[in-house]
């Protein structure tokens, strides 16, 4: 099996928000991290990442939100033309993994048709609840034709190891993380926004766009046990890990 780590696009946002002690006047710049976990049995994308539009029309898109999370990738930085690069059209997904349904993660869902949706069940509650758009959930983003598979629990998606979604709840009420197993490269947690940055996991200091902090820090203590046992930890917006990381064409094997 081959991971491909693939750009969802860029934000700017207050740092605050990850680092309270943070002034209010700066920011961070934030990458979002998609992973094409290329299988034997199906290709399957963990995350969609921003939708196309927010790069040149990111108000028209979001609204409100995206005063919040001040989009700034260039356009055709998206995981559309991440899968192009790597020789795949959308329809080649058999399967895409939502970590959550914040429009950072889920903005190219509707681009996959042939895909199913894999989200926990508590995740797609929240983001049909009323009163979700202001907890950030955007219907346009996340809902589309294509069938959802939803789970409640652990899920060995191919019965082999490979690849195991881990509800690790906090951020929002249904965030899942995928613990990739690689032959070469061991162990590699796709964390999504459990670890937005790896000062949280550092410093166990609680971001303020979190839903609830005890989820969370059990969540936290959960991924540091799965460092501890050998597992590569890929934060979903830590700019600094992204630079580091292997991208596109060259995978993880």
């Amino acid at each position: 099996m081959r991971m491909h780590l693939l750009s969802g696009g860029r934000l700017r946002m207050r740092k605050s928000v990850f680092m309270p002690d943070a002034d209010r006047s700066e920011t961070i710049d934030l990458s979002i991290a998609c992973a094409l976990l290329r299988h034997a049995q199906a290709n399957v994308l963990f995350d969609t990442g921003c939708h196309p539009a927010v790069a040149e029309q990111p108000q028209a898109r979001w609204g409100g939100l995206a005063k919040v999370m001040v989009p700034i990738m260039r356009a055709g930085d998206n995981v559309v033309s991440g899968l192009a690069g790597v020789g795949l059209k959308c329809d080649d997904i058999d399967v895409v993994v939502c970590s959550h349904l914040h429009p950072d993660h889920c903005g190219c869902n509707a681009f996959f048709r042939r895909a199913t949706f894999i989200i926990h069940r508590k995740e797609v509650e929240a983001a049909r609840a009323p009163g979700a758009e202001a907890q950030g959930y955007l219907a346009a983003e996340w809902e589309q034709a294509a069938p959802i598979d939803m789970i409640d629990s652990e899920r060995d998606l191919f019965g082999d190891g490979r690849i195991v979604l881990l509800p690790l709840a906090g951020h929002t009420p249904g965030t899942v993380s995928a613990l990739v197993r690689l032959d070469r490269t061991g162990e590699v947690l796709l964390a999504s926004d459990t670890v937005s940055l790896r000062s949280t996991l550092d410093t166990g200091v609680i971001p303020k766009n979190t839903w609830n902090t005890d989820a969370l820090m059990k969540s936290l203590a959960e991924i540091r046990r799965l460092e501890l046992a050998g597992a590569k930890i890929v934060c979903s917006h830590d700019d600094r890990q992204w630079a580091t990381l292997r991208k596109g064409a060259d995978a993880y094997e």
